[in-house]
């Protein structure tokens, strides 16, 4: 097969064929999420699903600032995709496979900074915060396996494999949710077994797939992955640039996420939960509105690397277009379906009393977001990560100032 015979026709339907896939992943992702909530929202107490809130938006924000290993992998490997430079790119992996080895043992090493901070920062009972410390001293330890997850995502996105990729995050969603649900439906082991759930599910993704990418990278690269010619200035200097670039970008991004837990923890445990469940509407939209981005990403550095400006203007235009469509789509179903979602989420009188009140910004976020999640796709697949660095910077502090002023006031 010539690696190189791929169509340059950046249409509707072929950004349409090549997200299919990733729809599904992108799906079960905030699934796992929606899953956790509805596992702590039935315990019958507001204490789990408070303390699941924090501990896991302090983990998302993480995990996700790191989110550079993927997002840098796909933009460099579609880039060298378009050029036929296949050694460089399994260079590429293998740089950022060691890198993120060393990014988990300095996150591990710093758990007790990270609960010291949680207490600091977080305002809680003290049986709210035994839980919180139970679900991150479990969950830390997953971060190997999860940055190296993010790592062959990036790298079979940007081959434009997306239907590899989507079976990787499958695969581990789908072991998270039944994992976790055994351990805290049939051993009772509540916050305690939604971590532990987390933590099996990612190393046997991670190792299922690190052994598939082998053999995948031999037969269809005919090369054998070596750990050598790795320390090369240039190379390393702009794997450098463009990591931090998209490190400090999710880094702020991530932070708006917890600046809504934060918010939500100083006006009560109850809104602290709300915003724990109306936050899975928003994240169910962001990762279906993504898998656009995802496919835009290996469309838009492909093209770049074979010089080609019609395609590259073709993947922008249309992906947008088509990201529009779809979120119009998805506040429609919210529409017809919030009330019966949130009745199966949580059976606390007042959390669904609250969540109500709320439809509005539920409906409007996906189409007005929909425009941001594809530029994403195409500065990432452009390597052009300086710029979509200092929007997001300039995003986030709006935000926190607008939100102080709003929460104040009124």
């Amino acid at each position: 097969m010539n690696l190189t015979r791929i169509s340059a026709n950046n249409s509707k339907k072929k950004i349409f064929l090549l997200s299919i896939p990733v729809f599904f992943s992108n799906l079960a992702i905030p699934l796992v999420g929606v899953v956790d909530t509805g596992l702590m929202g039935n315990l019958g107490d507001t204490k789990y699903l408070a303390a699941s809130s924090i501990a896991t938006s302090v983990m998302t924000m993480i995990i996700w600032s790191f989110g550079f290993l993927r997002m840098g992998t796909v933009g460099i490997v579609s880039q060298l995709f378009g050029k036929s430079d296949y050694r460089e790119i399994i260079r590429t992996l293998l740089r950022n496979l060691l890198l993120s080895f060393a990014i988990a043992v300095l996150i591990i090493l710093s758990k007790p900074l990270i609960i010291n901070s949680i207490n600091y920062f977080f305002i809680t009972s003290s049986e709210t915060q035994d839980l919180i410390i139970t679900y991150l001293s479990i969950r830390v330890f997953s971060i190997p396996a999860e940055l190296i997850i993010y790592i062959l995502v990036g790298f079979y996105l940007g081959l434009q494999k997306t239907n590899i990729s989507s079976l990787l995050v499958i695969t581990l969603s789908i072991l998270n949710i039944i994992l976790s649900s055994f351990f805290v439906l049939s051993l009772n082991l509540n916050i305690f077994g939604v971590a532990l759930g987390t933590l099996i599910a990612s190393y046997i993704t991670a190792t299922l797939f690190v052994l598939f990418t082998y053999k995948f990278i031999i037969k269809k690269f005919q090369i054998i992955p070596k750990f050598e010619k790795l320390i090369a200035p240039s190379k390393l200097l702009k794997l450098i640039q463009i990591n931090f670039d998209i490190f400090i970008r999710t880094l702020f991004l991530t932070f708006s996420f917890l600046w809504v837990t934060y918010l939500g923890a100083k006006l009560g445990e109850d809104f602290l939960a709300v915003n724990t469940i109306l936050m899975q509407f928003i994240i169910l939209a962001a990762f279906f509105l993504d898998a656009y981005a995802f496919t835009t990403e290996g469309l838009v550095g492909f093209s770049i690397g074979k010089r080609n400006k019609k395609a590259f203007l073709l993947a922008v235009n249309n992906s947008i277009q088509i990201s529009f469509f779809t979120a119009l789509i998805i506040s429609f179903l919210y529409l017809i379906f919030f009330k019966n979602i949130i009745a199966i989420i949580t059976d606390v009188e007042i959390l669904r009393f609250i969540s109500f009140k709320h439809i509005f910004w539920i409906l409007i976020i996906p189409p007005a977001a929909s425009f941001c999640y594809q530029l994403d796709g195409i500065f990432i697949g452009a390597s052009q990560t300086s710029e979509f660095r200092n929007a997001m910077i300039f995003s986030v502090i709006s935000f926190i100032i607008i939100s102080i002023y709003l929460t104040k006031f009124f």
